[in-house]
Formats: C-alpha cells, structure tokens, sequence
C-alpha cells in the first residue's frame, strides 16, 4: 500500500505505515539517509561545498548512499516521484562535479507540494539548504513530514485564497531542523538562479507545540486565569495545530494585499528592522479580523476562528516578545507593541502581579491597531520612503518607549536627513525599544521554557 493510497485512513498526527509493519521514521531507508545526510555536515563548509580533497571519497560514499535511500523511499511517495528522480540527479551532479557549491534547481522546480495538499499526506524531502531561525549553512538536510489539511481549512480557503500556502507536520529531520525552525521555503535552497516561487510551507506542528508549551508557562508564571479556548489550545495539540494553520492561511496572503506602499516583503530591502515589525504584525492583525468574522459562523470553521484570535495575542506577547536576541528583533517588537498597544488601553491589566483581559473589549483594542497600521500604509503611498519610515516609527514610538540614548528619538540630524537611506538605519540601534520592566521579569522565568522548545514537535507536546 502507497502512502498516497493510504493517506486518507491515517492517524493524524502519527507517522504513516508501510506494508512490513514500520513508520517512515523507522524505515531502514530513512535511517541510512538521515545519517548520511548527517555525516556530510562534517564535511562541508557553510556554502554547502566539499573543498576538502581529501574528503571527496567519504562524501561519494555518503552521497550514494542518500541517492540509494532516495530511490529505495520513493515508492512510497508517488506524487514526488518527478521530485525523486530529479533529487537524485542533482545529487549526483554534484558528487561528479567535485562537491563545489551544490546546485538543486531543477530538483526544486520539480518539488510541489502545493499541488498535493491533502491532509496526512507524506514528504521526503532532501536539499542542501540553510534552515530559517535555525542554521546558515547550506548543508544537506532531509525531513520527512506530512501535510495538515483538514476540511475546515479547505472550505474557508474557498474564500482566503492562498494557492502557495502548504502546511506540514514534522515526523523526522536532520539536524538543520533540530532548531527554531518552522518553515521549509524554496529560497533557502542552494541553486543557480532564481525561479518563480510557487510555494511555502510552515510546519504547524511545531508552532502549535511551542505555543502550547510556552503559552502554559507564562499563563502560570503570570497567574493568568486563561479563556475557555485558550485552555482547550493547551489540552489539545490537534486543535492547536488546525487553529494555526488557519492563522497562518490567511497571515500568508495578507503579505500581498491591501493599501501597500513598498514591496511587502521588502525583498533586497533595507530598512529599519521596526518596518519589518509592522508588516508581520499587520498580516496577523488582519488574520485577527478575519477571524472576527469568521468567529460569527456556528461550525468549526467559527470555533477555530474564535480561537485564533487568542492563539494571536498570546503567542505574540508571551513568545514573540521575549524570544530570539534584542538584536533587531523585529518580531519581538512586534509583541511588545501588541502587550503595551492593548495596556494603554485599558483592556490588559498587570495589577497585583497577576495579569488579566477585558475580554469583551479586547477585539475592538486589537482592530484599533490593525486600523492604525493601516491607516499608516496608506498615508504612506503618498510618502518619500524616508518619511514613511519616520511616520512608522512614531507609530511605535506612540505605545513603547525607545532606548534613552536613541537617535531617532531625539530628532536625527539634518545631516542624515538630508542624506541616503543607509544612514537612517545606521542609526537605529539594534536595541531601538529595550523590554518593559514586564518583559524583563517574564523573560527571567521563561527563559528556560523557550530554550527548551528548539526541536520540538507536536509529539513532543
């Protein structure tokens, strides 16, 4: 039996089973590959090449073996086997090249899994890659995963259209992804040149699972009596996983619609790291406000939506806020504007070290700011980009205090005004809004709960 027939009788959220009794991840096939694949980071440098001479023979030997486990694993995905093929041609080429920089172009033109998006279908999936919020070498991972895709979120993408949008549960990895990562997307991939993007995936699972695990801490360590959903989110990996794929289904697209003024991924962009704050803060407020309408539906669909509008403020200001390094962190600037925007407003209450909601006034808070945001792109249209990043800054400058010795703050000077862009970012420092005194003491007691998510996924949780 294929994995492709089998798929719609699996068990979500366990490994699929091949006829001789054994999970994916205990495949004889799997094993010899994750270990070779394993072995050749030794090997390589951080462009993925083998400039050793002297380790060429051990790289061929570890190569045919990934290719020999490729081929063995291939019957079992049948919808990747153009993928398959090509994978191990790319291999291939690169061994008799002479392990320079690999080159796995036409391998990712043939990978795609937005074609197949069916729920508890399979991957194997093997690039010389670097891992996003993980490693920055270009080494060859491998993983395998399967695709989350219940009927909830193929009905409401009848509506949020996102046809580049794949999400994925992690069943096993090699290192690269042994890490913070979360998403598998195709510029990470070592290639030539550049093709059209036609799809990015998020691994759900392990968003869920960080969440749950996170999100469970701060909620004691902060006396939170948590709502009603939120609790179901931390009793119910399953639930967590469907609730963020809706989440991120929709924050995805969001990236290309609306009143923008620039490149919404400001692609070959620099800017001020607090411009990259509000447009990821953006794309998940306007997730949020979907969710409000779709929250009014009496199905599923309606439950997770009401539950995304928790799972969004939660993860932003207990996980977002304090997670990563203050250096230009620009989804952590995003939390804290969210914590400080909802305090200033009198609908998030830290009193008698115990933190609490107005519930029923949250929503309206939280559409404030999306407005706000808005409202900023689309001033900003008729703005020179120097004065739109100006703008945006006192947007955040308007709810978190900047560091006391910030340029920006005190007025930059004519000089750099009247100068090329690079030095307004010069002078942002890399710290431009240093944690509350709240975030402070949250990160002190959680610190060790967030380094403990790196590999986590939902069995994990």
């Amino acid at each position: 039996m294929s994995l492709a027939t089998s798929s719609a009788t699996s068990i979500i959220g366990e490994p699929e089973v091949v006829e001789d009794g054994r999970s994916l991840d205990q495949q004889p096939a799997w094993l010899a590959l994750k270990t070779a694949a394993t072995s050749l980071h030794d090997l390589q440098a951080q462009d993925g090449s083998i400039p050793d001479g002297g380790d060429h023979e051990r790289a061929r030997a570890l190569a045919a073996t990934i290719t020999a486990a490729i081929g063995a694993l291939a019957p079992l995905f049948p919808h990747d086997e153009a993928y398959l093929a090509a994978s191990v041609v790319d291999v291939d080429r690169w061994a008799d090249g002479g392990f320079g920089v690999p080159d796995f172009l036409d391998s990712l033109v043939a990978f795609q899994p937005q074609q197949h998006r069916v729920d508890g279908l399979a991957h194997l999936v093997v690039f010389p890659m670097y891992t996003q919020n993980g490693s920055r070498n270009r080494f060859v991972e491998a993983v395998l995963c399967e695709v989350i895709w219940p009927e909830l979120i193929a009905d409401i993408e009848q509506t949020y259209t996102n046809g580049l949008f794949v999400s994925l549960r992690l069943i096993d990895f090699t290192p690269g992804y042994d890490t913070n990562s979360a998403v598998l997307f195709p510029e990470t991939v070592a290639i030539r040149e550049i093709p059209a993007f036609t799809w990015g995936a998020i691994f759900q699972d392990r968003e869920a699972a960080r969440f749950r695990r996170v999100v469970g801490a701060a909620a004691e360590v902060t006396k939170l009596d948590v709502p009603a959903g939120t609790a179901r989110l931390l009793a119910d990996q399953h639930l967590a996983e469907e609730t963020f794929v809706m989440w991120d289904l929709i924050h995805d697209r969001s990236h290309m619609r609306g009143d923008l003024p620039f490149d919404p991924f400001m692609i070959k962009q620099r800017m001020p790291y607090f411009l990259y704050s509000l447009e990821e803060l953006r794309c998940d407020l306007t997730a949020f406000r979907a969710c409000v309408t779709l929250g009014e539906r009496t199905d599923a669909v309606g439950d997770r939506a009401r539950l995304v509008q928790e799972a969004v403020i939660f993860d932003r200001i207990f996980r977002f806020a304090i997670t990563g390094s203050r250096v230009r962190n620009y989804d952590g600037l995003g939390g804290q504007l969210l914590f400080a925007w909802l305090h200033q407003r009198g609908v998030l209450h830290w009193t008698d070290t115990q933190l609490a909601f107005d519930w029923n006034e949250v929503p309206a808070a939280v559409l404030a700011l999306s407005d706000a945001i808005d409202r900023l792109y689309w001033e900003s249209i008729d703005r020179p980009k120097m004065a739109h990043w100006l703008a945006a800054y006192d947007l955040v400058a308007s709810a978190l205090t900047p560091h006391p010795a910030s340029q920006w703050e005190r007025g930059l000077p004519d000089e750099v005004l009247a100068g090329a862009p690079k030095g307004y970012t010069d002078a942002v420092l890399d710290d431009e809004f240093p944690l509350s005194m709240f975030f402070e003491a949250l990160d002190k007691k959680m610190q060790g709960v967030i380094a403990s998510t790196a590999g986590i996924t939902g069995r994990d949780a």
